[in-house]
């Protein structure tokens, strides 16, 4: 992922050394009582840790880690260009946390994790996402919303979404058609429609679909892949949440 990268990972009993090249987010899912730490030295600190709670270590960061109990933990890493955008020097030494995180960062640290096989625009949206909470909590403020994107710029991306409803749509790629970086033209984007880029493209997906259900008889299934859903479950599922009944109830009403 350009943006962020996320992984369960399983954390061996006693620890040891470490070298952070990214910025990084970490979560502990088991309770580490004799918890130890130390950042740019070899003096150890005792900070216990509770399941949930964790770390965010600066880019560079060098250290040792040692605790008792091997257990399942996650990690997220956070590329420079993405935290620039939000105004973060990702080396910054002040940026050092141990504790309890943020429960939305925490929340959304757990979704991009999950998010591995999820479609493109999914995972791009859950990573801005993070980057703009991580943001927010070291800024201890509040993330500026961009203008909005420009006529000729917003008919482009829109015209490409159109075009595309059967394919993995990137963020980047519709960043990219508006000359903006991700995390500009998604606020710019938002701003111009009332939408973000994935609720925009999953109403218009929903849309195209109530045009081949009313309109020709393929099968839900064949519906459902011509507008990007390879699950026709999961399709069903956003139908009727939008709707308010099942593609075949909507066909036959």
């Amino acid at each position: 992922m350009a943006g962020t990268n996320g992984a369960k990972v399983m954390f061996p009993a006693g620890g040891g050394a470490f070298a952070l090249p990214r910025l990084s987010l970490g979560i502990f899912h088991v309770a580490q009582p004799t918890h130890q730490l130390a950042v740019g030295s070899d003096k150890l600190s005792h900070i216990p840790l509770h399941s949930g709670q964790g770390w965010i270590q600066p880019a560079g960061s060098e250290g040792l880690c040692v605790f008792d109990d091997a257990g399942l933990g996650s990690i997220v890493e956070f590329d420079t260009s993405t935290m620039t955008d939000f105004g973060i020097a990702v080396d910054d030494p002040g940026l050092l946390f141990v504790g309890t995180l943020d429960p939305l960062l925490a929340h959304l640290a757990q979704a991009v994790v999950e998010a591995t096989t999820a479609p493109r625009l999914y995972r791009d949206t859950m990573e801005q996402a993070i980057a703009a909470q991580m943001a927010s909590c070291l800024r201890g403020g509040r993330v500026e919303i961009g203008k909005p994107v420009g006529d000729a710029r917003l008919s482009r991306t829109i015209a490409f979404i159109e075009d595309n409803l059967d394919k993995d749509i990137a963020l980047a790629d519709l960043a990219s058609l508006a000359a903006m970086s991700p995390f500009h033209f998604s606020r710019s984007f938002k701003a111009a429609t009332g939408k973000s880029p994935l609720q925009f493209v999953i109403a218009a997906r929903l849309d195209r679909a109530r045009l081949l259900l009313r309109t020709t008889r393929l099968p839900v299934a064949e519906v459902a892949y011509r507008v990007g859903y390879e699950d026709v479950s999961r399709f069903g599922q956003h139908f009727r949440r939008a709707v308010g009944a099942s593609p075949g109830v909507y066909r036959l009403g």
